[in-house]
């Protein structure tokens, strides 16, 4: 089951982002990943910056709110996945485990231009 999380406690929530739109949703997944929602950014109405921290950071652009509503909820899905196949430190499959979120990171940057 996916625990997504308001980042610092929601306080992100209607400030500038980094795409110099208002940010609509600030999300964080087990303290290991963050996906951002704005709205009326620079380059394009919305944009979905998602990151998983020490791994990729990714930004995608939307021309309007369903579409980024939908694309927000099939990438945070993604994410945890991602997320949960990190290796604990010390695991005996690491090397395994490290090709399969190489692997996933790759396909969230096929699946989500």
């Amino acid at each position: 089951m996916m625990t997504w999380t308001a980042y610092e406690q929601g306080s992100t929530v209607g400030k500038k982002g980094r795409e110099g739109g208002v940010i609509r949703v600030d999300d964080e997944y087990t303290g290991a990943a963050r996906i951002i929602l704005e709205q009326d950014c620079l380059r394009a109405p919305y944009a979905i910056t998602s990151s998983v921290y020490g791994y990729m950071l990714h930004t995608r652009f939307l021309a309007d709110d369903e579409t980024a509503q939908y694309a927000l909820d099939e990438m945070k899905a993604m994410l945890a996945e991602i997320v949960d196949l990190i290796p604990a430190e010390g695991d005996p499959d690491e090397s395994a485990r490290m090709d399969a979120v190489d692997e996933a990171v790759e396909s969230f940057m096929r699946q989500f231009p």
